[in-house]
């Protein structure tokens, strides 16, 4: 049993070795392909997560399988902070991403978006790097994608089922009243709103609704539904990671009891 959970936590750990090689190969693929800021904002934490994983799984594979115990102990002790660590990012995604969600229109299949009805803190961290976040959505042409090289009939475009940033960064606000001419070409008939959002909009391909309000709550609203999903990833890979720590546990006391006996024959 003894030798069982030495040889476990090594094999676990050779596959997470392994994995780490093409993690770090594809940062640093991205890191030589990038032509936008988007592109080398990704790079760092990729290569990072890759370094982390193979240091970390190498201490593990090394202090298992060689019985060095104090290599085991920085192992186990990495793990229960990673572990508390995915813990608390989880309960805190679930919290941050309680609040907010699409208000449905009338005679519409897309949603509009509020960016007051989302997270505070959520609402800090767009605002203060909307510059970059903004840069971003302009290289990513996901309202390009609305145009399809053809002319999309008014009642069609109204019934399309449009993304969150589609809906809040391709088009003007309902509240803006415009005149449709294409997905992405709307006219100002004057009419006066409260919404900002009117001001802010320009058929400029470049512009349109990038500024808006309504652009930063698309952001959010997917950023809420990616979140749920990470966080729901991360209860699976908790319980997958308690699970190695317990084995990694028994390997460190067969390690300490192993030592134990040569000391003292």
């Amino acid at each position: 049993m003894a030798r069982c959970s030495n040889n476990l936590v090594g094999i676990l750990n050779l596959l997470t070795l392994l994995l780490s090689i093409p993690i770090i190969a594809g940062g640093i693929w991205l890191s030589r392909q990038a032509n936008t800021e988007c592109e080398h904002f990704l790079e760092k934490p990729v290569i990072a997560l890759g370094v982390f994983l193979f240091l970390v799984s190498l201490a593990g594979l090394i202090g298992a399988c060689c019985r060095v115990s104090w290599l085991l102990w920085l192992y186990l002790l990495v793990m229960f902070l990673l572990i508390l660590v995915l813990f608390c990012f989880t309960i805190f995604a679930f919290v941050v991403t309680n609040k907010g969600a699409g208000e449905a229109v009338s005679g519409k299949g897309y949603k509009e978006y509020r960016l007051g009805h989302y997270s505070t803190w959520l609402q800090k961290r767009v605002n203060n790097n909307w510059p970059r976040i903004q840069s971003c959505l302009q290289d990513s042409k996901i309202c390009r994608s609305l145009l399809n090289g053809t002319s999309t009939p008014e009642q069609q475009f109204y019934s399309e089922h449009l993304s969150s940033l589609q809906s809040g960064c391709c088009k003007p606000s309902v509240d803006c009243k415009f005149i449709y001419v294409s997905p992405t070409n709307w006219t100002n008939p004057g009419t006066t709103s409260s919404n900002p959002d009117c001001n802010a909009w320009s058929n400029d391909p470049k512009i349109l609704c990038y500024s808006c309000q309504a652009c930063k709550a698309g952001l959010l609203d997917n950023i809420k539904s990616d979140w749920k999903k990470v966080a729901i990833l991360n209860i699976i890979m908790l319980v997958f990671l308690i699970v190695v720590y317990s084995v990694g546990c028994c390997a460190f006391r067969n390690n300490r009891e192993e030592n134990a006996w040569k000391r003292y024959p």
